[in-house]
């Protein structure tokens, strides 16, 4: 899997997400098993920039399976205009998974990773869009083939419920 950044992609691309957030979650009760159930809730997001600016963390927290606790870190490397996002939680603490790889272009954000799913390989993928100053979606979705087909299994809409708690780091 190889991945190129778009020409726009920037430090400031994750600008829209500091601050608090609460999110409506669709989760697919089974993946990549031809399941449509799906089970709703909510979750709650802080986020906050870092590094100057050119990483930032996020803590989400939910009540849904006897609830959880995870966290996002999202770095961005200036040579390549990449970003690598990190993810860990509550219910395997220790271990960081596969960084997912991306950048945005033209609003949306596409981020990859290769991964083991019921032992066998396949290619995860996130995805940023109708990102507004109050909301945001977020989707995760799995290929089994190479990513000539995408199964949908997690989608959030995002909405602000309070103002921007931090402003980006100023450059001295």
């Amino acid at each position: 899997m190889t991945i190129t950044a778009a020409t726009t992609s920037s430090p400031r691309d994750f600008d829209f997400w500091f601050g608090t957030w609460r999110g409506q979650n669709r989760r697919l009760r089974e993946r990549l098993a031809g399941c449509e159930e799906w089970d709703e809730f909510e979750g709650r997001c802080v986020a906050r920039p870092m590094l100057d600016g050119f990483a930032n963390v996020e803590e989400f927290t939910t009540d849904f399976a006897g609830g959880f606790v995870g966290m996002a870190v999202r770095v961005f490397d200036p040579e390549t205009r990449l970003w690598a996002i990190y993810w860990a939680d509550s219910r395997m603490p220790g271990l960081l998974e596969a960084p997912m790889i991306g950048s945005f272009s033209d609003g949306v954000g596409i981020f990859e990773c290769e991964e083991l799913f019921g032992g066998r390989p396949i290619t995860v993928r996130f995805t940023w869009s109708d990102i507004t100053e109050t909301s945001a979606r977020w989707a995760q979705s799995f290929s089994g083939d190479g990513g000539a087909t995408w199964e949908t299994n997690w989608t959030t809409l995002h909405t602000r419920s309070s103002g921007r708690l931090w402003a980006r780091p100023r450059r001295l």
